[in-house]
């Protein structure tokens, strides 16, 4: 270290240590949540749920009755479950789509909390019986 400070080098590396830092403890909680997971059929039918969920997001994200700051979440959640980089790549057992259930539940969460179950309700295009499993993986 210089004496008027970190060089550029240092910041970068300790920018991109706390990353890699964050990343391996969001892979172990997201191993910790799988593990727990004792019936591995549960997932499976959350992820069947997933263009359900991918059709709902973009009606939430179109309603106008939606604040503005719910509806850039829902528009970055859109994103990221079409981009083909994920947070666990998908070849990765369990882990790789575990996040992307994880990442949506805590996303509907904070949506149903803001704009309220009822515009869930109301933008479902699914079955009930999917409306209900989203609700369970949301907690809502």
């Amino acid at each position: 270290m210089s004496p008027t400070g970190p060089e550029w080098w240092e910041i970068v590396l300790g920018v991109a240590g706390g990353i890699l830092l964050l990343w391996l403890v969001l892979v172990g909680l997201l191993w910790r949540a799988a593990r727990k997971q004792s019936d591995p059929t549960r997932l499976r039918d959350a992820l069947r749920l997933i263009p359900d969920v991918v059709r709902l997001l973009r009606r939430l994200a179109a309603d106008r009755t939606v604040s503005a700051g719910v509806r850039v979440w829902l528009v970055v959640l859109l994103g990221y479950l079409l981009s083909p980089i994920d947070l666990v790549p998908d070849f990765i057992p369990v882990l790789g789509y575990a996040d992307d259930a994880i990442i949506v539940a805590l996303v509907l969460r904070f949506v149903t909390r803001r704009a309220g179950a009822e515009a869930i309700e109301r933008h479902w295009p699914g079955t009930p019986q999917g409306l209900a499993a989203l609700r369970t993986l949301a907690g809502i």
